[in-house]
């Protein structure tokens, strides 16, 4: 049976350096740095000058979708430090208003369905949280760490006990 190499490529901008040492990929740019550990047995990534090779000699299929996943991976940590990441979201209301603030590594949600109590979510990594008005904007160049903040703010929000078609309270997101 013929040795068979899978391999997907990466293309690096100019402006943007990727350095790969003891399984920790570093992704430098004009944003900031990002870096992630990527290591999975049989697994190589090479870096060359302007581009990224993930490839692996194993010819099976969990072996191609890992090698697919860590390409992706990289693509991600280059578009974050290069463009970054964005997610909008809508503060929604009908029967109480509701107030939002950042408080440190959190935000703080006051006043949902009248509770008394805050309900609090964490911000997750250097994300970025801004609140204005009825409006929520979350920013930061790691694509897990804002796609966490998002998913936090809105579980944080999730109807319990009450009829979700009537109250439709909650801090939703409108754009990606």
């Amino acid at each position: 049976m013929a040795e068979v190499f899978i391999s997907k490529t990466v293309e690096v901008p100019a402006g943007v350096t990727v350095a790969y040492n003891n399984r920790i990929v570093t992704v430098k740019g004009p944003k900031g740095e990002n870096s992630k550990e990527l290591y999975f047995p049989d697994i190589q990534i090479l870096v060359s000058e302007g581009e990224i090779v993930v490839g692996t000699e194993v010819s099976r299929k969990k072996y191609k979708a890992m090698v697919g996943t860590y390409a992706s991976h990289i693509k991600n940590m280059i578009k974050g430090v290069t463009e970054g990441f964005e997610y909008k979201m809508n503060i929604v209301y009908s029967h109480f208003p509701m107030q939002t603030k950042v408080d440190g590594q959190t935000v703080v949600i006051s006043n949902f369905l009248g509770e008394k109590k805050s309900r609090v979510a964490k911000i997750v990594g250097e994300t970025k949280v801004k609140v204005s008005g009825n409006s929520v904007v979350i920013t930061g160049i790691c694509k897990e760490d804002v796609g966490q903040t998002t998913a936090n703010i809105e579980q944080k929000t999730k109807i319990k006990r009450f009829d979700p078609r009537v109250f439709q309270d909650g801090i939703y997101v409108v754009e990606k």
